[in-house]
């Protein structure tokens, strides 16, 4: 991204609208400057400018709550940033999911969850964690447990055992830790399904 050529306002600031990447709900608004942009797509973590300290500001920096970047664009006018992110716990400072009140977790919120608590118990060594003690146990394991579970869903689809729900749970649950321990994530999967629905 060209970031120079963008118009910033006459204190050198473009406002930057945070989206969960998986979701889609807005999650908060803030202002970066060419600094805190380029120091964004650097680090991956994203980080504005603070009108009020008058300086660079990491989302997170001080109590954990980071937003991972995964992608930037700019509008027509090249006069605002739309950033999709990850979040790493509450984004708004009063420990809700987003600064704005009507934008809800929605179904799809479980997933970045799962994911964050999947990638926690992947340096944990712990063996009363059942995911971790999975993952130690190698790729082989994991999708053995994913091909089991799907044979259970089917299963429960054919014999209309009221216990649908249940099963594909826990195949989609097994299938998150598959693709974590390959260190890919459901994300990747949602791109790949809108490379094949642009190409149908």
């Amino acid at each position: 991204m060209d970031i120079e050529n963008l118009n910033y306002d006459d204190r050198g600031l473009i406002p930057a609208i945070i989206q969960d990447s998986i979701s889609y709900n807005v999650l908060m608004l803030g202002y970066m400057n060419r600094d805190s942009l380029q120091h964004t797509i650097k680090t991956e973590e994203v980080t504005f400018f603070s009108r009020s300290k008058q300086r660079l500001w990491t989302k997170g920096e001080t109590s954990g709550n980071k937003l991972l970047l995964q992608s930037v664009e700019f509008d027509c006018d090249k006069d605002a940033l739309l950033i999709k992110a990850r979040q790493l716990g509450p984004t708004c400072h009063l420990d809700n999911y987003s600064c704005f009140k009507s934008e809800k977790r929605n179904s799809f919120s479980i997933i970045s969850e799962l994911e964050d608590i999947i990638n926690e118990r992947k340096s944990e060594s712990s063996e009363k964690s059942y995911v971790s003690s999975l993952l130690k146990k190698g790729v082989k394991e994991i999708a053995k447990k994913v091909t089991e579970e799907a044979g259970e869903t089917s299963i429960s689809a054919v014999t209309n055992d009221g216990r649908l729900i249940d099963e594909a749970s826990d195949l989609f649950f097994h299938l998150l830790v598959l693709l974590k321990s390959q260190n890919k994530s459901i994300e990747d999967v949602f791109n790949e399904l809108k490379i094949r629905n642009i190409n149908q």
